[in-house]
């Protein structure tokens, strides 16, 4: 039977959150604590020991790295990509550098390749969502000794040697600041988008921005939040219809990719401008909004730094 995160807190005398905490190295844990969580986990063989069955991260005198992107329309993540690339291209001397695309938000596509990696690769980066079977295929590959890091969206409950990417709750915090202090007097109504809450990026940047509303703009109401899988033409028919739904709607904050299609639906209805528009990531396409008024807030991360730290 395998080890579950219920049953070392049970033997460490913690509480599960501290457990969470302590084996995704995030901080408020002290390190007395700590160790003692991490014994309890290596004893218990939720952890491999270190060294155990780890094959070398170098074939022939080169680290072997994998990285698994979601693939679609998402401009970000093809940045990434590209930088990934020219990382791979910089480092060649030193590590051969793999980039995936998978089908994106399918979680059984995703556990199948980390698995397929299992014998190949000595280390493996991934955008991972957070569904049950990429979960026990992450702990099936760490436990064969290749090291796992989580990028741009962070995954529970799995042994990772680390995560590289922003806060995400705290940048939904700050777009929802921004959007309630941007919104015109008098609006009231504010509606979401989500590439998909199956991350748990975009999961905590909309609890990040329900929080700051509830706590800052009590006001304003978040009429619906729509899950556009990062697709333009997908965000495009669902603004428009909720546009049209929603003759008072002041906002909109779309936490995933998406933006040109409800660009397009804000400048078709006439409402660009006057609907308050934030979103994630400087690209051409938001750069090329922002300077038309049509999008109000672009919050940015940088792809060149979070490639260059994930390698």
């Amino acid at each position: 039977m395998r080890t579950t995160i219920v049953e070392i807190a049970r033997q460490a005398g913690v509480s599960t959150a501290t457990v969470d905490r302590t084996l995704n190295n995030r901080a408020g844990v002290k390190e007395r604590t700590r160790e003692r969580v991490l014994a309890v986990a290596l004893r218990l063989g939720y952890l491999p020991e270190p060294g155990a069955g780890a094959a070398p991260f170098r074939r022939n005198g080169l680290a072997e790295i994998d990285v698994l992107l979601p693939g679609g329309t998402n401009t970000f993540l093809k940045i990434l990509a590209g930088q990934l690339e020219a990382t791979a291209a910089a480092r060649s001397g030193e590590a051969r550098i793999r980039v995936h695309l998978i089908e994106g938000f399918n979680p059984d596509a995703l556990a199948r390749k980390l698995t397929e990696l299992k014998g190949r690769s000595r280390a493996i980066g991934v955008v991972a969502l957070d569904h049950p079977t990429v979960r026990e295929a992450i702990r099936d590959v760490a436990a064969s000794g290749v090291a796992v890091l989580t990028m741009v969206s962070d995954i529970s409950n799995v042994p990772r040697i680390g995560y590289v990417g922003i806060d995400n709750r705290a940048a939904g915090r700050l777009a929802g600041h921004l959007l309630g202090r941007f919104v015109r007097p008098g609006g009231k109504r504010v509606a979401l988008f989500a590439g998909s809450l199956s991350y748990r990026g975009h999961e905590e940047r909309e609890m990040g921005f329900r929080h700051i509303l509830a706590e800052e703009y009590p006001h304003l109401d978040v009429a619906e939040l729509r899950e556009v899988k990062d697709d333009a033409a997908r965000a495009y028919d669902e603004a428009k219809a909720l546009i049209a739904a929603y003759g008072d709607l002041a906002g909109i904050y779309n936490i995933g990719a998406g933006n040109r299609g409800i660009a397009r639906a804000l400048e078709e209805a006439g409402r660009a401008g006057e609907v308050v528009f934030v979103c994630h990531e400087l690209t051409e396409h938001t750069r090329r909004f922002l300077l038309s008024g049509t999008l109000d807030v672009a919050l940015d991360q940088n792809p060149r730094v979070e490639a260059r730290d994930a390698i």
